[in-house]
């Protein structure tokens, strides 16, 4: 995680083309803003292509287009990818954004609700890589940006679905970084801390609202802002960083987390039981 410039130059990107999932809001939305701005042909997948369109018309004509794709089809995936290849010649960057989150009892949780969190976090970005990646590998380079989250790098309780598959979206990054080298592709996975996007709102544990929990339960003043992070991201690309730790208190976690993990521990311990008090109070 050395330190890069924060902003891409200007021009960075001019002639690369890339794929954002999740791209009609959130990060999604914010990366495909900075890649048009850094000169970058996009297109932004979501399961809300309505949406998708919405953000890439508002990028500027001829920069960024908005379709329709359901990450868990892999079909529809490879289908979108070499459409890309087959009107630019080349996918030069394939952003694996999309993503849900579910906050609450690990005990509660249902199988239908861990088969869609894994279908969409975990699934969703491997039919992005099987996709892109032999793509990449003939053409002699291209990049793969996975987003994870802190989520990725340490355990939160009353996450333990959202943990378990941000953990996996870490290590898949990592060893596929470890291959992808040798053919000149490069592989980052971003782990913020909680990012000021829908995703927040969209979650509660008795009187907990996911805002709340993912901002205390991280220890962050303030969310992190989405085009804030997806400048740094860009930034981190073009400087072959393999993690994306953000804000500073995240990467301060993430240290002590490595070095003291009872700590952590610890401290997890104690919110949870703070945040289990707090919703009896509401039953």
């Amino acid at each position: 995680m050395r330190a890069v410039r924060k902003v891409p130059a200007p021009g960075a990107y001019a002639g690369r083309t890339a794929i954002v999932t999740g791209g009609g809001s959130g990060i999604g939305a914010a990366l495909g803003s900075a890649l048009v701005s850094a000169g970058a042909t996009v297109v932004l997948a979501d399961l809300d292509g309505e949406a998708a369109a919405t953000v890439a018309a508002g990028l500027g004509p001829g920069s960024a287009r908005g379709v329709a794709v359901d990450v868990t089809d892999a079909a529809a995936v490879q289908a979108l990818v070499d459409e890309v290849v087959a009107e630019h010649g080349r996918l030069d960057l394939i952003f694996n954004n999309a993503g849900i989150s579910l906050i609450g009892e690990t005990q509660d949780l249902t199988l239908t609700q861990w088969d869609r969190i894994i279908d969409i976090n975990i699934r969703g970005v491997v039919h992005g890589v099987a996709a892109a990646y032999p793509v990449m590998i003939r053409q002699g380079g291209g990049h793969i940006v996975n987003t994870a989250s802190m989520g990725g790098l340490m355990a939160a309780g009353l996450l333990t679905s959202y943990v378990m598959t941000k953990h996996a979206v870490v290590g898949l990054s990592l060893a596929l970084r470890s291959e992808a080298a040798a053919y000149g592709v490069g592989v980052t996975a971003i782990c913020p801390a909680a990012v000021n996007t829908p995703i927040l709102d969209k979650g509660q544990f008795g009187a907990v609202r996911g805002r709340d929990y993912f901002l205390k339960g991280q220890g962050i003043r303030k969310p992190v802002d989405p085009d804030a992070l997806a400048a740094r991201t860009l930034a981190a690309v073009a400087g072959g960083e393999a993690l994306v730790v953000e804000p500073v208190q995240a990467r301060m976690a993430y240290r002590l987390q490595r070095w003291l993990p009872a700590v952590t521990q610890k401290a997890s311990i104690r919110f949870i039981a703070k945040q289990r008090k707090l919703a009896a109070r509401t039953r």
